[in-house]
């Protein structure tokens, strides 16, 4: 494995246990069980790539290695001891979906371009692997999925795409695109909580409907 393929698995690894607490950290507020709650940080976390794969026609990722099957549980394993600081602060929920987005958005850009597609094929694959897993948990725990809200979620994903297309038009490293690239979403992430930043949403007042 060369350097930046151990890099890429590194950052695929941490971002599957930013996703992974996220996931198990919701599923414990709903007091889901320990399998449940497994569940739903492992569908957190290869979710968006899992549809990934498919779409590109390359093989699953993590049916390729058992690593990510071991670092859910060892998400597990830390939502359990340490349920009470996680469960009951919504700012660390937070943090670590803002970090897993992040990562898994220059996972699903990197992948993409080396399976050979353009760039803009590669920002699409990226917010899909970066937003699509914690869609199917939001679903699961019957929640409407922060995909589809006016919250800038997705949003971040694009825009970190851009940056990393920009980078590399300007001639910048493989890892100033990877880095800047998270760097965007996190920060796009933070301040749309910070300063309450959100899309405009579409509304239809159901009043003026006219009567038949």
């Amino acid at each position: 494995m060369d350097i930046e393929a151990t890099f890429l698995f590194i950052i695929e690894v941490v971002g599957t246990i930013a996703f992974a607490i996220s996931g198990i950290r919701l599923a414990a507020y709903k007091n889901f069980d320990l399998f449940g709650a497994y569940t739903i940080g492992l569908v957190t976390a290869t979710g968006g790539g899992t549809l990934r794969d498919v779409m590109l026609n390359l093989p699953v990722f993590w049916l390729c290695t058992p690593v990510y099957l071991a670092v859910t549980a060892l998400s597990l394993l830390i939502v359990v001891i340490f349920r009470k600081m996680l469960v009951s602060h919504n700012r660390l929920l937070f943090t670590f979906d803002a970090i897993g987005l992040a990562l898994f958005v220059v996972i699903g850009i990197q992948k993409t371009l080396a399976a050979g597609y353009p760039m803009w094929a590669a920002i699409v694959m990226g917010t899909i692997t970066g937003s699509f897993g914690g869609v199917i948990r939001d679903i699961l725990i019957n929640e409407e999925p922060l995909f589809f809200r006016k919250d800038i979620y997705s949003t971040a994903c694009v825009a970190g795409g851009l940056v990393y297309w920009l980078i590399s038009i300007g001639g910048g490293s493989v890892m100033l695109q990877q880095s800047l690239c998270a760097a965007t979403v996190i920060l796009l992430r933070v301040c749309a909580l910070k300063f309450n930043w959100a899309l405009p949403v579409i509304t239809y007042d159901i009043r003026k409907i006219p009567k038949q």
